[in-house]
């Protein structure tokens, strides 16, 4: 088959374009994005992009459920996602189509360390099973943050060990399986109401470390409440700990309360957390209260939360801004008015509460953003230049210098299907095929995506090919099964810089009256297999990640972690190098040795099979002339 010339695309330098962070978070209250189905989260994330938003923060953690499939919820709770979302996967679409469009995704621990929200009684389905991991009131009662009983937020220990272990495997879990860009806590995250901390499990830790002596009933006692507020700054570094584990470029995002109130109220020392280096990005909550209030008091309660931030840390410090809350919307006036004095005290960026302040019935808001302080785009401040979630690159089933179609193929003229819209048919009872070629802008891993539109007339078994660098695929989908709709990942491949043929469909498979369809293909590139490619122009112009890394030494993450029986390990060098690479088992005996020899510089990878290995975590180390790195991995059988 002929390959067409390469497309000529425009570039801009990064270096020249603002760095703002314009985020936006995304709730499962008083907004249907992540609850009604997948084209409204398609429909927002469109949106988002069209007015300057780069990061997105989708709440997946409200109420005593996800807004995910979590193994760990059905293992533990038997309730494995928020019933609004029964049957549907909400951040695996949101990822998809926020990094369709060059969004990042930070998922958003809204609950925190509080398991649900109480309306005068407490039916808690956590606290019931581990009726141990409750904080409570000095009385003994379950700690509840309401103004009267029973009411509020319904609080677990965040000193509690086995709490902490549940609330990280939840930002485990999601980090493991999706291609995220990091995970956020809030005024909940890491937070305790300032009258708790009697619970059983925390009075032993504090009594072990005070010989004995209880805590003082005084909860507002001064050396009690740093106690406490130390214990759950320690838990963030522990889940800063487990995120930097599985990549360095992932965020630990962090949007406290103001640390006037929120320390002396929740036990939030936010201070330390970003002047220690423990949050990668800052976004308190500058909310007016109650929100009607005038600009001067935003302007006031940001000059007071600054204050506390040391001058190094100001680049990663933004702000975070009231949108909307109950009946109230923020004017478009103020909205700009809160980016204009944000951008006067050098804080480049700032996130709002919540998307239905900005869009649909308020996109006035958003639309103002656009047209006025954000009509240029930006990159995030914490990337370093850096463009760490491109654009995909779609080839739509039009584009005839890039597609060639063999056979029958009826074009489907119709402004209600497809991805543009349009499609082709084809029932050819003869071979038919529709290939799909794509400039690749750079060396790297991509997932690879087609886009189905579900109609019972189409095959269930329509034969796509998938082509990396070196071989081929067969992915056979369920064209008429109504689930698929939107943008499915057909495979994860290699794939170099320049034009390659990626996609072909045929109807090897299709039964004789049944239809195949052929929309959009995507690629998009998968920042877990690809965490070093160096993009530096918003354009998809780039330098690849073997160049970006060949003046520094680098052990990566292996993927999958965990993993049975096979994983990848990937390491740079810069320089020709005697190269050992071993593991070790948890006692730090040698379990093997994987390479040991002299290797050229650039970017090498192998494969590490455990089979014959017991379940367990291991760690593996890369030794390169003066160059030693150990990181951990955990085989799981």
């Amino acid at each position: 088959m002929a390959f067409f010339a390469a497309a000529a695309f425009n570039s801009s330098n990064a270096q020249a374009l603002h760095e703002e962070l314009r985020g936006v978070w995304i709730t499962n209250v008083d907004s249907d994005v992540l609850t009604y189905d997948d084209a409204t989260i398609a429909k927002a994330m469109d949106y988002l992009a069209s007015i300057g938003i780069n990061v997105v923060f989708p709440v997946m953690w409200n109420n005593g459920y996800t807004l995910y499939p979590s193994q760990v919820m059905s293992k533990m709770f038997n309730r494995s996602i928020s019933p609004k979302c029964s049957g549907r996967d909400p951040l695996k679409r949101l990822v998809i189509e926020a990094h369709r469009n060059g969004i990042e995704v930070i998922p958003w621990m809204e609950y925190g360390f509080a398991s649900s929200y109480a309306a005068g009684s407490i039916s808690d389905a956590i606290i019931s099973k581990f009726p141990y991991w409750a904080s409570r009131f000095s009385n003994g009662n379950i700690l509840t943050d309401g103004s009267s009983p029973n009411t509020g937020f319904v609080w677990m220990s965040g000193i509690n060990p086995e709490v902490q272990n549940f609330i990280i495997s939840l930002c485990s879990e999601m980090l493991d399986n999706y291609d995220l860009d990091g995970i956020q806590g809030d005024d909940r995250l890491p937070a305790l109401p300032v009258e708790g901390g009697y619970d059983s499990v925390t009075v032993s830790i504090y009594k072990a470390e005070h010989n004995g002596s209880t805590p003082p009933l005084n909860y507002d006692d001064s050396g009690w409440k740093k106690w406490r507020a130390d214990k759950l700054t320690q838990f963030l570094s522990r889940l800063r700990d487990s995120v930097k584990t599985r990549s360095s470029n992932l965020i630990l995002s962090s949007a406290p309360s103001p640390y006037y109130w929120g320390y002396n109220d929740h036990l939030q020392d936010s201070p330390s957390w970003i002047n220690n280096g423990i949050v990668d990005n800052f976004i308190p909550q500058i909310y007016p209260n109650p929100p009607a209030r005038s600009f001067s008091e935003y302007q006031w309660i940001l000059n007071r939360t600054m204050q506390d931030i040391s001058a190094e840390k100001k680049n990663i410090s933004f702000s975070g801004v009231l949108a909307k809350v109950g009946s109230y919307v923020i004017t478009p006036g103020d909205i700009v008015n809160c980016v204009k004095e944000n951008r006067a005290r050098g804080i480049m960026g700032e996130t709002y509460f919540f998307y239905e302040g900005i869009a649909n019935l308020n996109k006035k808001n958003g639309d103002t953003l656009k047209t006025t302080v954000y009509s240029s785009p930006a990159l995030l401040p914490y990337r370093n230049g850096k463009v760490w979630r491109p654009k995909a690159i779609i080839v739509n089933e039009d584009e005839d210098s890039l597609t060639l179609r063999q056979g029958i193929w009826k074009k489907e003229v119709s402004s209600a299907i497809g991805y543009k819209p349009n499609v082709y048919l084809s029932n050819d009872t003869n071979y038919a095929s529709f290939n799909y070629n794509i400039n690749v802008p750079y060396d790297g891993w991509f997932g690879v995506y087609a886009y189905v539109e579900p109609n019972l007339m189409l095959s269930d078994k329509a034969s796509y090919k998938v082509y990396s660098e070196n071989d081929s695929s067969e992915v056979v989908v369920n064209q008429s099964l109504g689930q698929n709709k939107g943008w499915y990942k057909l495979k994860d491949v290699f794939l170099k810089k320049g034009l390659h043929k990626a996609v072909k469909l045929d109807n090897s498979g299709v039964k004789n009256g049944k239809y195949i369809l052929a929309d959009a293909v995507m690629i998009m590139i998968n920042r877990k297999l690809s965490p070093d490619v160096v993009i530096t122009s918003v354009k998809d112009e780039e330098k690849t990640g073997r160049k970006a890394v060949l003046d520094n030494y680098r052990l990566e993450n292996n993927y999958p972690n965990p993993f049975n029986p096979s994983t990848t390990i990937r390491y740079s060098i810069p320089s020709d190098s005697n190269v050992s690479l071993k593991v070790f088992d948890m006692l730090g005996r040698e379990v093997t040795t994987l390479i040991s020899e002299n290797l050229p510089a650039g970017t090498h990878q192998l494969e590490f099979n455990a089979g014959s290995l017991s379940s367990g975590v291991y760690f593996y180390r890369l030794t390169a002339g003066n160059f030693s790195q150990t990181k951990k991995m955990l085989l799981a059988k």
